[in-house]
């Protein structure tokens, strides 16, 4: 494992509303960077983050920004024209996986299981939506992370209040069928795919609360499958990550619905890397230390062609 990083910017937090979960997970990563010896600087991202990056000689990007301007493509290219190597995917797959209805559809396309879902507007015929979807569903706005604006419906008469809470966040919003079943994640570390994890939620859904305020959300890796079924659900997880081009590193959701089959739900690429972050959980339970994930992260920036 190479510290000869050159000076490497941790690019945290930003305009989106996962700010506060970023600077958490930036911290962590410039500590775990420090404490390898790296070069390593935090950077609490504003618009005039590029000036920052020339001005500082920065020669490697840690992005661990969340959500809107860290996650979506857009600081992605201009790195690429800065020509900064940077951890993660690229434009391409950022910008799509950003989206989750795209994803879906890129899913679909590639003959990948997702549950459905319809496209929300104020004019929707919201009695026919649930009756398409059934009942109950999710709403979701399409470019939010963090679970953010995402609300369980249901009666069809609370179907038009979630679209509005979730437009508060997204001019695209998308309702989708409600599949019961476990909830499993998968990481992603280069070629590599960590063990699966099951979450045990005490809540409708793996909420913003679950995700990073709860402490009776329940992991389980070893996740509790037969090991052919954890294969299969790992061979998912590398399929859906490569429908959109990823790279580097990221992180895949599933369910798997009661007649045992595994259906795609989303896929982060720049997951967190907090106390209750799920990436770290996997790297663990393979053998990772944390300092050492961070490391192999960094050593995925390995050009700006990505």
């Amino acid at each position: 494992m190479s510290t000869d990083m050159g000076k490497v910017a941790v690019l945290m937090g930003g305009w989106a509303a996962e700010r506060e979960i970023s600077l958490n997970s930036g911290q962590a990563v410039l500590k775990a960077l420090k404490g390898k010896g790296i070069d390593a600087h935090g950077v609490d991202v504003d618009r005039n983050v590029f000036t920052v990056l020339k001005s500082g000689e920065f020669t490697r990007v840690f992005n661990i920004m969340h959500g809107r301007g860290g996650e979506d493509g857009e600081l992605q290219g201009a790195l690429e024209l800065l020509q900064i190597p940077y951890t993660g995917c690229g434009v391409m797959a950022s910008s799509i996986s950003m989206n989750k209805l795209m994803t879906k559809r890129i899913w679909r396309g590639a003959n990948l299981s997702t549950p459905a879902f319809e496209v929300l507007t104020a004019e929707s015929d919201f009695e026919a939506v649930a009756a398409t979807l059934g009942l109950p569903l999710i709403v979701k706005p399409a470019n939010e992370g963090s679970s953010i604006g995402m609300t369980k419906v249901k009666k069809q008469s609370e179907l038009y209040a979630a679209y509005e809470s979730a437009a508060v966040y997204d001019a695209l919003v998308f309702a989708e069928q409600w599949i019961t079943g476990d909830e499993y994640t998968v990481a992603l570390l280069g070629d590599e795919v960590l063990p699966a994890i099951r979450l045990e939620v005490q809540r409708d859904f793996y909420d913003y609360d679950a995700k990073y305020c709860s402490n009776d959300t329940a992991y389980f890796c070893p996740c509790g499958l037969s090991h052919e079924d954890e294969e299969k659900l790992k061979l998912l997880a590398k399929e859906a990550f490569d429908a959109i081009v990823g790279q580097g590193w990221g992180r895949v959701d599933m369910i798997r619905d009661q007649a045992g089959d595994f259906c795609l739900i989303e896929v982060n690429t720049v997951p967190g890397m907090t106390d209750h972050s799920l990436v770290p959980m996997a790297a663990k339970a393979a053998g990772i230390p944390f300092e050492e994930l961070v490391v192999r992260i960094l050593e995925t920036s390995c050009g700006v062609e990505q």
